[in-house]
């Protein structure tokens, strides 16, 4: 009896140790899983804070471009400087010979002002203070001192100028006995206007032209300007303008530069153009230039033609009034 009862208690501890084992073996998996977890969310929350920090610094810090050392990173500029030797020192030749120059000489007001005309104002002594002040003597003029430079602008200003004409008549045919019905009256020659119908000048058209097309001015800026000089000069006036002079005067330039490209080797590029009612239609054409490689002439300026046919066209006139100087569409040179 006392044998049986030893062995169902060695059964019975055998038992509870595989019983402790097991709960050893889950609550280690369990606590490896509960790990992972805190890890997976550490990272998690590490990756958060870097995203705050990387926020933060766009939205508040410097928006300096200045390059920053990272740590753990290749620095690929100064190499050179990390591997040089300290305490290497460049041995140097006893004399050294420094090579002469010319200085450049200071500018002048000469030659600064030297396209520019210039006038003398002469400042004198008024009148009050002309007389000697220890005899009371009148005194003479015996020379003048120069005291200095001033540059001078004068603003844009614009005046109306009022055109009238003077009308000739004969005395002697106004009394003349023989034809006393008849009598002669002649009036003087007035230029046409250059637009007509129109108050616009030469001075105004071309001062619109030069502030357009030189100096980048749009005609919307330029009509601030006018109206600041009490001119309220409207944008489609000064387009209108514009447009008027350009076909009716500077074509004649134009056609003269494009006999003078019909001379020379002439390179073709196509190009598009939108359509002057701003809508979503666009033209297709053709830029020419003179080819400054062959048959230009020495000293002479390139030139640039465009011209813009409609897309139902099959062959694009480079001029109206050329037809022969034609390209075919879609090949890019001339035919």
């Amino acid at each position: 009896m006392a044998g049986n009862s030893k062995d169902s208690k060695i059964l019975a501890y055998k038992d509870m140790i595989n019983q402790l084992n097991k709960t050893i073996s889950a609550q280690t998996e369990l606590i490896q899983s509960l790990q992972k977890t805190l890890e997976a969310g550490r990272l998690e929350k590490e990756n958060l804070r870097q995203q705050i920090e990387y926020l933060t610094k766009k939205l508040f810090g410097t928006s300096s471009e200045k390059r920053k050392d990272i740590d753990g990173q290749l620095n690929l500029f100064d190499e050179a400087e990390q591997e040089a030797d300290p305490t290497w020192k460049q041995e140097l030749p006893d004399d050294i010979t420094v090579p002469e120059h010319k200085r450049k000489a200071r500018r002048t007001h000469a030659d600064l002002f030297k396209n520019i005309p210039s006038c003398d104002e002469i400042i004198s002594l008024p009148e009050e203070e002309r007389n000697c002040p220890t005899c009371g003597t009148q005194m003479e003029c015996i020379g003048k001192e120069f005291v200095r430079h001033e540059f001078r602008f004068t603003p844009v200003k614009g005046k109306v100028v009022n055109i009238y004409r003077e009308t000739y008549k004969c005395p002697e045919c106004a009394i003349s006995e023989e034809h006393p019905d008849e009598q002669t009256f002649v009036k003087a020659p007035v230029q046409d206007p250059l637009i007509p119908e129109s108050y616009a000048s030469e001075s105004v058209v071309g001062w619109a032209m030069h502030q357009k097309y030189q100096n980048g001015l749009p005609l919307n800026r330029q009509k601030s300007e006018w109206t600041q000089l009490g001119v309220p000069l409207s944008r489609a006036t000064l387009a209108n303008w514009i447009i008027y002079c350009a076909e009716n005067y500077l074509c004649h330039v134009y056609d003269y530069f494009h006999r003078q490209l019909g001379q020379f080797t002439r390179n073709y590029t196509q190009t598009v153009k939108r359509a002057a009612d701003n809508k979503r239609r666009y033209a297709p054409g053709w830029v020419h230039s003179t080819c400054l490689l062959r048959g230009f002439p020495k000293g002479a300026a390139p030139h640039l033609a465009h011209d813009f046919a409609e897309q139902s066209v099959v062959c694009y006139t480079l001029c109206r009034r050329c037809p022969e100087n034609t390209v075919a569409a879609g090949e890019g040179k001339g035919i």
